[in-house]
């Protein structure tokens, strides 16, 4: 048996013994993780060392290692995390839906935990942590598989948490680490349908796309954002401009930043200048069609997959539309299905924009960074889906779980 299908059966057998954990030993096993990442923080930091140096020397971009670092500070705020999650609710044995039927039957369906997650991700050593306990809380069982370049960082905190649920009632063998550094093991896991439920890339685009296509298991897709925020001929245009700026620049490297704007040409006289003015102010570049850059010769003429691009930069497309239907069909033709804001005092544009684009957030008159788990009340997320199943938009405590259908008699058979 290969190292993968050990840690994978180890993850399978330990998910069903932890299913029917009610949510006392779960969240103090939490707490205990909590605890232990703080009390082992020195131990922590040295691993990411390792793998800060190894950045270095391979060339990485101070951007990407400020991901990957981890210090004291760091690992105290990650513990805190896992804190919170311990007090959000349990999702697993809610009752969605019930009924007594006409044949006296008492019907219900719970939810239950989907089994055996397996998560495929980048850089950041914070993510084994932060999926995990999601993982646990909704009574998952996780297969960690970080990139090679924490890979110290990531051994550690696995370590970290395993020997912490060992003194727990949570299996040790509920969080696992997928072994291995090459893509071998990325490709055992994507073919262990039976042994995995599900598979959660988080990521770039080509990631999620390699795990898409070559997965066996069924994937949850999420995080790609090629984001728009389409500013409507009724639009107010000081909230306009407040709103862009918003979800371009508070943080241009996240999914939920607007990566594209739009301008309906009734207004884009008056209300082109000033985004202008006020993407350059904000050191953002703007990659324009004819009609936007014919405002400022400080406009990069855009090309044709400047409109497809998620930049996750100080880098924003922009284009003139003759209507809201459109906008619509540039957002149908160039996004990604993440989040579409309309800026509008317009209550028939608003319905019409919301009801068109087929986006997993749409926004009114609000900026795109909103669409986040911990802004939307869920306390936490695995991460944003893009796709229609099983979950769509922020994943929190529900959507990692399934249902399963409950009915009992008395002495009931069919006729």
């Amino acid at each position: 048996m290969s190292e993968f299908l050990k840690v994978a059966q180890a993850a399978k057998d330990a998910a069903q013994l932890l299913a029917p954990l009610p949510r006392g030993p779960k969240d103090r096993a939490l707490r205990a993780i909590a605890d232990a990442l703080v009390a082992r923080t020195a131990e922590i930091v040295a691993a990411n060392a390792e793998d800060v140096a190894k950045a270095r020397e391979a060339g990485t971009s101070e951007a990407m290692i400020d991901r990957l670092r981890l210090d004291a500070a760091r690992v105290e705020k990650i513990a805190g995390a896992v804190r919170e999650v311990a007090d959000l609710p349990d999702p697993v044995g809610e009752v969605v839906r019930g009924s007594t039927l006409p044949n006296g039957l008492e019907l219900r369906q719970l939810r239950v935990p989907l089994g055996v997650i397996g998560i495929i991700y980048e850089g950041r050593p914070n993510v084994t942590v932060d999926a995990a306990a999601l993982c646990l809380k909704s009574g998952n069982a996780v297969l960690l598989r970080g990139s090679s370049s924490a890979y110290a960082s990531n051994t550690v905190l696995v370590r970290v948490m395993q020997e912490a649920l060992a003194e727990t009632e949570v299996p040790a063998g509920a969080v696992q680490l997928v072994p291995g550094l090459t893509r071998d093991s990325v490709k055992e896991l994507m073919r262990a349908r039976g042994l995995v439920d599900v598979l959660i890339p988080r990521g770039g685009a080509s990631l999620i796309n390699s795990v898409v296509e070559e997965s066996t298991v069924p994937v949850i897709e999420t995080g790609v954002g090629t984001c728009h925020v389409y500013v409507d001929a009724d639009a107010d245009q000081d909230m306009a401009l407040s709103i862009l700026i918003n979800a371009k620049a508070q943080r241009p490297s996240v999914c939920n930043a607007a990566e594209t704007f739009l301008v309906h040409a009734d207004i884009a006289d008056e209300f082109v200048p000033k985004a202008l003015a006020a993407l350059k102010n904000a050191g953002v570049t703007v990659h324009g069609d004819p009609a936007i850059a014919a405002y400022s010769p400080d406009v990069v003429p855009a090309t044709e997959d400047d409109f497809y691009a998620e930049y996750l930069s100080l880098d924003i497309a922009a284009a003139v539309v003759g209507s809201l239907d459109e906008a619509v069909a540039h957002i149908r033709r160039y996004g990604s299905a993440h989040t579409d804001a309309i800026i509008t005092r317009s209550q028939p544009a608003a319905r019409r924009f919301t009801a068109l684009v087929d986006s997993a957030a749409v926004a009114v008159n609000a900026s795109t960074r909103f669409t986040d788990g911990g802004e939307f009340g869920f306390g936490a997320e695995i991460g944003i889906s893009t796709q229609k199943l099983h979950s769509r938009g922020p994943m929190g405590l529900p959507e990692l779980t399934s249902t399963k259908w409950i009915y009992t008699g008395d002495g009931h058979i069919r006729t």
